[in-house]
Parts: C-alpha cells; sequence; structure tokens
C-alpha cells in the first residue's frame, strides 16, 4: 500500500461496517511511534493511525516544516513547507479512508506540538473532513489555513485545546488565543491547562479519551 505517508496501524478491536479514525500527528523532531506508543489505551472501535511527517531531519526524527533561526537566534517557521504538509495530510485523510473501511464522517486528529498545529490547519481549512480535533501543546497559527476559510462551515468541528502552564517550548499565551478564535468562528472548543511542561500529562490524556467517548 503506497500512501502518502508511512504510518503505523492499530485496528479496531471492535469492527464495524465502516469504523471512525483517530489520525495522530506527532511534534518536531519526533516520529511515528511517539504517539502510537498509547495507541492500546485509545478506544476499541477506532481505526488508530499514526503518521510520520514527511521531512526528515536525522536519526529517525521527522518535522513537518522547518524551524529556522536568525542572527539574532529568533525562529521562525517555513510556513511554505507548513502548507504543503497541511495538504499533505489532507491527502492523506483521503487515501485512508479509500485502503481502509473508515468512515469518512467520523475522523478525528490528535496532534501534538507541531501535529497540533497541523491539525488545526487542516481542520480549519478542509472542515468537511475532519469532525474532530484534540490540539495537544501547539498554537492556531491562521498563516498555513487555507485563504478563504472563514467561508467554510464549521458547524459539525468541535475542539479540545490543551496546554502546560509551564510549558518551556510553546508558551501558555500562544494556546490560549485558540478558544476565542474558533468560538467566533462558531466551533465548539474545550480548553485545558494542566501544571505541566511540553508534554501530555496522564490527567490530560484521560480528559482528552472522555471528550472522545462523550462526542
Amino acid at each position: 500500500m503506497n500512501l502518502s505517508l508511512h504510518h503505523l496501524v492499530r485496528a479496531p478491536k471492535v469492527k464495524l461496517d465502516k469504523n471512525p479514525l483517530l489520525l495522530l500527528l506527532h511534534g518536531y523532531g519526533s516520529n511515528e511511534e511517539d504517539l502510537f506508543s498509547f495507541a492500546a489505551e485509545l478506544p476499541d472501535h477506532y481505526y488508530v493511525i499514526s503518521a510520520r511527517a514527511p521531512y526528515s531531519l536525522q536519526y529517525g526524527s521527522y518535522a513537518w516544516y522547518a524551524i529556522n533561526f536568525d542572527a539574532d537566534e529568533n525562529k521562525f517557521s517555513d510556513h511554505d513547507q507548513a502548507r504543503t504538509s497541511r495538504d499533505i495530510i489532507s491527502t492523506f485523510i483521503d487515501e485512508l479512508i479509500t485502503n481502509y473501511p473508515i468512515d469518512p464522517n467520523n475522523v478525528t486528529l490528535i496532534g501534538f506540538s507541531q501535529g497540533s498545529i497541523l491539525s488545526y490547519a487542516v481542520a480549519l481549512s478542509c472542515p468537511e473532513k475532519i469532525q474532530r480535533v484534540v490540539a495537544m501543546s501547539g498554537y492556531l497559527n491562521l498563516d498555513i489555513v487555507t485563504e478563504n476559510y472563514k467561508n467554510n462551515n464549521f458547524s459539525n468541528l468541535k475542539i479540545f485545546v490543551s496546554h502546560g502552564t509551564v510549558d518551556q517550548v510553546i508558551p501558555v499565551e500562544w494556546a490560549r488565543k485558540a478558544k476565542p478564535i474558533l468560538e467566533h468562528l462558531g466551533i465548539k472548543c474545550v480548553y485545558k491547562e494542566y501544571p505541566i511542561g511540553h508534554g501530555v500529562s496522564p490527567q490530560n490524556f484521560y480528559d482528552f479519551k472522555n471528550w472522545l467517548l462523550e462526542k
């Protein structure tokens, strides 16, 4: 099976005619094994698929887009690469639906850090493909969303946002900006903070898992 992104699959333990999908998108410098480590803990009726980002760094590390530094050590993101990754993920979802018995009306993105930033971008650009987003330790970057995204229909989109209050990689202030923007677009949004750094605490995991089961 030659799909756009290398990926790992946990097939659903409870088989339906069409099963819902949880698509996991890792952070910068990580790989598809990272988030897949908690696949066994996710609900049994989902396909759990973890994708590897397209840009290779080194030694099994990958990125959805480059992060560069200028002469003053200010870091900036390669938005062109980010937009390319946004479109690759969108195409990859179509490929998964074609190749696996996945319910196209029940697709959830679970992103961490850079994967979270891409999850927002895909969902706001293609809300007809995405029903739910779990955006952990990331931020909403409207520069990498499609130009006319405000014209999209977001009525079926729900987003769970979480962040560590002492995150040293992405400041919590950046994460807090998402909820008012999303709600202004009419998107149902839950926002939670945890007393941790740049990571996923057990409480964070259980909260988003329960949120998935509620929906």
